[in-house]
């Protein structure tokens, strides 16, 4: 699915008006019905409905719903803000409608001074007031009219975006003036801020809804963001012929653990072996031997000369992918293995966890890394990385689009919609997930998978790409079956053979 900016937006609305043809208002209709179906399908006719629309198309919006739904025998109260006496074309045309419908039971247009009406917690607000085209914090009276909404028991639903979100980036938008939705009905196409966590507390619950806006444009449109999907993955695919063997199905280096964070390399090891590579060795302290032995036996064991940390780097001539950083601790010892280690490597990396901020620590290595090389941080590790603390997931998404292009890596910045960012400056967000696997290893796991995939001969880009969509599925699966609740790293590591057949089905 592509991601569309607010002016890729705006374009494909012009482009379907001019070459469906379709004139606007008709597509403002169409848009309406879908968004009133959508309404109608959560809440009986017995919702009493307040309708809040702003003076321009996403207003124009609003009131079609109301008539529409007062049509359908809801109870709906319409209150038109028109401040400066000029509303958009078709919103003027929509007033019109709904002054002319019998059957809405209250309609104020507002031009100066608002007395807001009572809203309890069995009524139904519908949020169309601003959508997809501001691009500065509310002020004034609408800014006091979302936090009236915001502190009061109702129920909301926005059309298109909550008021006073902006479609990306927020880092200097006024929270406290953006409205909190319990549903989002944003139309044909999702929008950045939609994927990004800081924003979710505005969207609620989200619905994408098929307004039949052009396909020609959708498809032949450049984007930099996509969210990728199944279909996307299928055909990427590798076939596994019947006359292979362990020695054509690549050769995987793990360097994790140290004492006390064995269970790092276990599940990484493990995550590794299930994501159809051929052979994984997993170099690791002595101390760790015994419990590598008996948790994954199908590996390979290669010891490392101290008892407790990894302390010299290793050739990888005879491996294909090399995953290191998952519980080596960050000792000044192990730093110096570790930078010693990449600059050695002749296979594609995955770096995570300890090994990050190992780098995060000493930022003229950074300047030493290979090109190519796959970093996965989650969001306080970027911070760490690029030495600052963003004030938006925005600026950090950003932050670390800038990172991939100056290192010509991948960086996976990790969250509920993980996002890709490539060498290019595109960026590939995941659709597979659940909040119970924020549990300690999960990233242990993904550094695994992705270091398998590499191993087994997927190019950078698409071992990521399907790292972290199995990754994700493996975990969806594990919550359906056991809950999010009790959900534990070992456990996508369990669900990855059924990700792989849903994947391969």
């Amino acid at each position: 699915m592509k991601i569309f900016t607010a002016a890729q937006i705006h374009e494909l609305d012009k482009y379907t008006i001019e070459h469906e043809p379709i004139k606007s208002i008709d597509l403002m209709e169409r848009a309406a019905k879908a968004i009133t179906r959508a309404i109608m399908e959560e809440w009986t006719d017995r919702t009493p409905v307040v309708v809040f629309a702003g003076p321009g198309n996403n207003g124009g919006d609003a009131l079609a719903v109301a008539r529409l739904l007062a049509e359908a025998d809801y109870k709906v109260s319409v209150y038109l803000f028109n401040i400066h006496n000029k509303l958009s074309n078709d919103c003027a045309t929509n007033r019109q409608r709904l002054v002319d419908c019998k059957k809405v039971g209250n309609f104020t247009e507002v031009s100066l001074n608002f007395d807001p009406p009572e809203l309890k917690a069995d009524i139904l607000v519908v949020d169309g007031l601003f959508g997809s085209g501001i691009n500065k914090p509310l002020m004034g009276g609408f800014a006091s009219l979302v936090k009236y909404i915001n502190q009061s028991p109702c129920k909301v639903v926005s059309i298109d975006m909550p008021s006073g979100l902006m479609c990306e980036d927020n880092s200097f938008n006024i929270r406290a003036n953006i409205l909190r939705a319990n549903i989002t009905l944003t139309l044909q196409q999702m929008k950045l801020a939609m994927l990004l966590p800081d924003c979710q507390q505005y969207i609620g619950r989200l619905r994408v809804l098929d307004i039949r806006l052009s396909p020609e444009f959708i498809q032949n449109a450049e984007v930099s963001y996509r969210k990728i999907e199944e279909q996307d993955l299928r055909p990427r695919l590798r076939h596994r012929g019947d006359f292979v063997n362990k020695g054509t199905m690549g050769n995987a280096l793990i360097i994790a653990g140290s004492y006390g964070m064995a269970g790092a390399a276990v599940l990484a090891t493990k995550a590794c072996l299930r994501s159809g590579t051929g052979r994984v060795t997993t170099h690791t302290p002595k101390r760790n031997y015994a419990i590598m032995q008996i948790s994954v036996p199908e590996a390979v064991l290669q010891m490392d000369r101290e008892e407790t940390y990894f302390s010299d780097s290793v050739n990888t001539d005879d491996f294909d992918a090399l995953g290191i950083g998952p519980g080596i601790g960050q000792g000044e010892n192990t730093a110096i293995a570790l930078i010693g280690q990449i600059r050695r490597a002749q296979c594609p990396v995955v770096v995570d966890a300890d090994a990050l901020n190992i780098l995060a620590n000493h930022q003229a290595w950074m300047q030493q890394l290979p090109k190519g090389i796959i970093m996965t941080p989650h969001p306080k590790e970027l911070d760490r990385l690029v030495g600052n603390v963003s004030n938006s997931d925005y600026e950090r998404l950003t932050r670390a689009i800038q990172l991939a292009e100056r290192l010509q890596g991948y960086i996976l910045l990790k969250g509920h919609y993980s996002a890709l960012c490539m060498p290019d400056g595109h960026v590939l967000f995941n659709s597979t997930g659940n909040s119970g696997m924020a549990t300690a290893g999960s990233g242990d796991v993904l550094t695994g998978i992705i270091t398998g995939l590499l191993a087994r001969g997927y190019e950078r880009a698409e071992a990521c790409m399907l790292g972290m969509y199995l990754h994700g599925l493996a975990g969806d699966l594990a919550a359906k079956d056991l809950g999010k609740e009790s959900l534990m790293a070992g456990d996508i590591i369990d669900y990855l053979p059924k990700a792989f057949l849903r994947l391969q089905e």
